[in-house]
């Protein structure tokens, strides 16, 4: 007797994406569970093949009942699938899903708080005419679904941004990034992995830095990547330019290093920073901060470094866990060149 053949990830996504797009609801769930079980077996090649199949089900499906497809697709992308061929729908779509959830939030004060979230049809649609009767303008009952269902479900597709934005490629390859900003910055208050979200579209790639230390009067070219915050930045200055001939110091821990690049995130009792920062005008570049809010000198963030006043101390050592940054270290300026620097930022 000959056996069913098993069938590959791709196979299963493709039907797992033909029953989300007629509403078959029942065959919808079973497949997904089958993806669930392939994708353990499946390799690198497989899980890309698979997640690009699910490409026409991520842009059509109704932002309220996508939630679990976004999750799939995140959830493939961590073990290991190319993103690339669904970035662009994603950003679309939780573009869409902030920027209509931003137009529910307007008009929630007129709602009532704590609007709970509609747990059955006839809920969602009450909820939908209360909306369209609270707005100043005329409001059709499928925009007005489209927001309600935003307002609550557009969190559950912003991970499937967050894993892919871990990768140098797709920030760099992210369509439509400002308008993603300017719809993410506007819901932080209100959308918990917002803020997140926000986080990696302000993460810069391949950035010059110029970096300043007054008590030595050296001045160093570096080449920043993928770095999630100033505690980081800080820790990864200090493992490049401590010892070998350029800044004197104790180095930093080596668990302290591993936790700002790709280690143990939490290393036992934290890390220490070893500089306090300044940009060129003399202001303090906080721990809290991201590199992108460092002023810029004649086209390079400044960075000045100088002994801490006190130990500063955080409990982690980067923000997002599978985002690998990079550091390079260019070239010391000549004496000369370091010297008129020195001068200028002192």
């Amino acid at each position: 007797m000959i056996g069913h053949r098993t069938r590959t990830l791709p196979e299963l996504c493709t039907a797992l994406a033909d029953a989300v797009l007629r509403l078959d609801g029942p065959e919808s769930t079973r497949t997904n569970r089958a993806v669930l079980d392939r994708a353990r077996l499946a390799g690198e090649d497989e899980l890309s093949a698979g997640l690009a199949r699910l490409a026409p089900a991520l842009a059509d499906i109704a932002l309220g009942n996508g939630g679990f497809l976004a999750t799939l697709a995140a959830g493939l992308v961590e073990m290991g699938a190319d993103p690339m061929p669904v970035l662009g729908v994603l950003a679309d779509r939780v573009a869409g899903g902030l920027e209509a959830a931003a137009r529910f939030g307007l008009l929630a004060g007129k709602l009532g708080e704590d609007l709970p979230a509609p747990t059955t049809a006839d809920e969602y649609r009450a909820l939908r005419e209360r909306l369209i009767e609270a707005a100043p303008d005329d409001l059709s009952v499928e925009e007005a679904g489209l927001i309600v269902q935003a307002w609550f479900s557009v969190n559950d597709w912003i991970p499937s941004l967050l894993l892919p934005l871990q990768q140098k490629p797709c920030r760099q390859a992210l369509p439509e990034r400002e308008r993603l900003t300017a719809a993410t910055i506007a819901m932080t208050e209100h959308v918990e992995d917002a803020p997140w979200l926000l986080g990696l579209l302000r993460v810069l790639d391949d950035e010059p830095l110029l970096v300043a230390h007054p008590p030595t009067r050296r001045v160093f070219e570096m080449t920043m990547s993928g770095v999630g915050d100033n505690i980081q930045l800080n820790l990864l200055l200090a493992d490049v330019l401590i010892g070998d001939d350029k800044i004197p110091g104790e180095r930093p821990d080596a668990d302290w290093v591993a936790a700002a690049r790709d280690g143990l995130m939490v290393p036992a009792g934290g890390v220490l920073t070893q500089f306090d920062m300044f940009d060129a005008d003399g202001e303090p570049i906080w721990g809290e901060g991201r590199p992108a809010d460092i002023p810029a000198v004649d086209g390079r963030r400044v960075i000045v470094l100088r002994p801490p006043a006190h130990a500063r101390g955080n409990h982690i050592g980067r923000q997002y866990p599978l985002m690998v940054p990079e550091l390079t270290l260019d070239r010391s300026l000549p004496v000369d060149d370091a010297e008129a620097w020195t001068t200028r930022l002192s």
